[in-house]
């Protein structure tokens, strides 16, 4: 494997339009591929919507109060909007490892070793992809999504993090197809984190993620 460099970390203000992100992520994406752009880590925050990936299913998109969009990545419906962190992770597997479940289990530790030093137990779930912890009644409940899409081995999309958005939004659609299970974020488990406390953990949780994708190759 070649020498790489350190990641991209961008953070960006505000909103950001959704449309406006796939545009940007499958530029970088064809950059990183050609050996013109740097792998990126782009956290970033959308006003409200509901994304279909390619295994959304239409009888799980209950009420579209907010826009839908085909989002291209793997997956069912999902939800975006304000006091949601999302990451949008674009790295590039020919040099880490050709290994698409290898990358997207190492997403899922990332996020759940943020969420340990956030004070938070979270962990996988057999068969479920995705982020899991006990709400305060003790019920499993789903606090962050996986969506990824790997193109001439160039990740795009990635995770989200429930930190403090309206948990009504998410009754528009079974998220990510799973009805039995509720949805959770940290202020429901009385975690009070700031984005910033937020990206603090993710980024001090992150070289830990990349040496698990070089143990891969």
């Amino acid at each position: 494997m070649t020498r790489l460099s350190t990641p991209e970390w961008t953070v960006a203000r505000g909103q950001t339009d959704y449309a406006a992100a796939l545009a940007d992520m499958e530029a970088r994406a064809a950059a990183i591929q050609a050996g013109t752009g740097r792998e990126r880590v782009w956290l970033i925050e959308h006003p409200p919507l509901y994304t279909a990936g390619t295994s959304a299913d239409p009888a799980e998109l209950l009420d579209p109060r907010f826009p839908v969009f085909d989002a291209g990545r793997g997956g069912r419906y999902t939800y975006h909007g304000p006091g949601q962190r999302v990451g949008y992770v674009q790295l590039d597997l020919a040099q880490r490892g050709r290994d698409v479940r290898a990358y997207v289990s190492a997403l899922e530790g990332w996020v759940i070793d943020a969420l340990a030093l956030l004070g938070v137990a979270a962990r996988r779930a057999e068969g479920r992809i995705g982020i899991w912890t006990d709400d305060l009644s003790g019920r499993e409940a789903k606090i962050g999504a996986i969506g990824v899409r790997v193109k001439r081995w160039v990740t795009l999309h990635g995770f989200s993090l429930n930190v403090d958005p309206d948990m009504t939004h998410f009754s528009g659609i079974v998220p990510c197809g799973i009805a039995e299970f509720p949805v959770t974020s940290l202020a429901m488990l009385g975690k009070q984190a700031s984005f910033a406390e937020v990206d603090r953990a993710l980024a001090d949780a992150f070289p830990a993620f990349l040496d698990k994708l070089r143990a891969s190759d």
